[in-house]
């Protein structure tokens, strides 16, 4: 296989961005570290030179970036049960539960999406010369819903493209906090990495990328005090629902890091759920359209919601 040279230029909402950073926003499959590692080898360049990892972008920077055949990856095969929802020979979508790490990383090395799609996958051409399946977006750990994989290079360079110009549908439920009194409203708020603790996001006015998230309440539920709500993405950034909601003080139920210190109801993880995921195929053209059903938990707890001795 040979090399690829991709090469892009940095729009405005992403100046003032650390260069591994937003490139590890952008390219979902590589660890930060990997990232890091590629641009002290030189892999990645700014304007045709040479750059620290701390880089700060500037809006009209060229980007440039060789990816380079690599050995074999690390990640092993797993017997993992999968909800597939729809796979043919160039991509998945599975229905990703609450509780599954999407791609192993320090702390989950095993029992990720990855894993189980190394086994589940026989028709794996790999990505940029590696046997693994083509993480093009992910969810959180905690959060469940629909995702979809490329089995090959061009099936990710397809859908990588559509998620770089927002043309991708993605639709989340979610149960909030609060009663929100609007029946819908869009949330513009950039979005980057907290000032202080690091492994958080935080709205950002100077330093974020550009963010906008649209709600409209499903359902109120007056006798929980919460919000039955369903958030469509315009961008893509890390944590994007759960901060914006947070921001406009309606954060997720089950949220353990933007939300309420003392949580009511006993919870593993926050309850959203990635419900809707359209796009079009990236090889035939073809426009396709999922819904994956509220989880059982999710189910159950709005049911819970409704009844007056909540």
């Amino acid at each position: 296989m040979t090399d690829k040279n991709i090469e892009f230029q940095i729009r405005e909402d992403s100046q003032g961005q650390r260069l591994d950073v937003f490139l590890a926003e952008e390219y979902a499959e590589f660890t930060r570290s990997r990232i890091q590692n590629m641009i002290r080898d030189g892999l990645v360049t700014v304007n045709g030179a040479k750059v620290k990892t701390g880089y700060k972008l500037q809006a009209g920077d060229q980007l440039q970036m060789l990816l380079v055949d690599d050995a074999p990856a690390h990640s092993v095969a797993e017997d993992i049960e999968l909800d597939v929802v729809y796979e043919d020979a160039d991509i998945i979508v599975v229905n990703k539960p609450q509780g599954m790490v999407v791609h192993p990383a320090f702390g989950h090395p095993q029992g990720t999406l990855v894993n189980a799609l190394l086994h589940h996958c026989g028709d794996l051409a790999g990505i940029n010369g590696v046997v693994r399946p083509g993480i093009v977006h992910r969810i959180d750990m905690d959060t469940s819903g629909l995702l979809v994989v490329a089995k090959n290079d061009a099936a990710y360079l397809g859908l990588t493209a559509q998620w770089r110009t927002h043309d991708i549908e993605r639709r989340y439920h979610a149960l909030l906090h609060g009663i929100i009194p609007e029946d819908r409203g869009t949330i513009d708020a950039p979005i980057g990495r907290h000032p202080r603790e690091r492994k958080k996001m935080a709205v950002e006015p100077k330093n974020g990328r550009d963010a906008i998230t649209h709600y409209r309440v499903l359902e109120r539920l007056p006798f929980a005090g919460c919000t039955y709500t369903e958030m469509t993405l315009e961008t893509g950034r890390t944590h994007q629902i759960r901060v914006h909601m947070a921001h406009l003080g309606h954060p997720v139920v089950g949220d353990k890091t933007y939300g309420r210190r003392k949580e009511k109801y006993e919870l593993v993880g926050q309850t959203l759920h990635a419900k809707v995921l359209g796009f079009k195929h990236p090889i035939s053209g073809e426009e396709l359209r999922f819904e994956s059903p509220l989880p059982e938990y999710f189910q159950r707890l709005l049911e819970e919601m409704r009844l007056p001795n909540v």
